[in-house]
């Protein structure tokens, strides 16, 4: 015998009620899942709006906090850790060292390798990014009190650690 699902708890649409037809269905609302994506895609697209007016992308500020939360990196390595496409890896990383936000150098060793650095002007950037960051995170998290704020961090945590792939 199946288990029984929970029952919803998602308010009933009300039929007649224009509002209801923009309404999101309840068989998504009660799946964490859905939540999460809903929200994750919400955070990045306030996100990537404020990054925008600065002429930046996501990938910038990623490869920006790799940079500085793990050191240089060979560019390869870069692709890997941010499980971006090489060639868009190459856009980004051109265009971070022509604004002076990273520095790429041939390896002498190795002709063919790349090593990026995260400069000076790139950490003050990053700081300034992490500020926008953080302020949308604020606003998307404003509904939860610090607590809750800090048990969803938590939880979160742990659900990103055990992903495939992760590192």
């Amino acid at each position: 015998m199946a288990p029984e699902e929970p029952a919803s708890t998602a308010p009933a649409p009300v039929p007649g009620d224009p509002s209801s037809t923009r309404a999101t269905p309840p068989t998504l609302l009660d799946l964490s899942t859905y939540l999460l994506s809903r929200t994750g895609k919400a955070a990045r697209s306030r996100l990537a709006e404020r990054l925008a007016r600065r002429g930046l992308r996501l990938w910038d500020m990623a490869v920006l906090a790799a940079l500085a939360d793990f050191g240089p990196h060979a560019q390869r390595d870069l692709v890997r850790r941010l499980g971006v496409d090489a060639s868009d890896m190459a856009k980004v990383a051109d265009q971070l060292a022509h604004a002076g936000y990273v520095e790429r150098v041939r390896d002498t060793a190795d002709r063919r390798r790349l090593s990026v650095t995260v400069t000076e002007a790139g950490r003050a950037l990053l700081a300034e990014l992490r500020a926008e960051a953080l302020a949308v995170q604020e606003e998307v998290l404003a509904p939860l009190t610090g607590a809750e704020r800090g048990v969803l961090h938590e939880l979160l945590a742990r659900i990103h650690a055990e992903l495939p792939g992760t590192p």
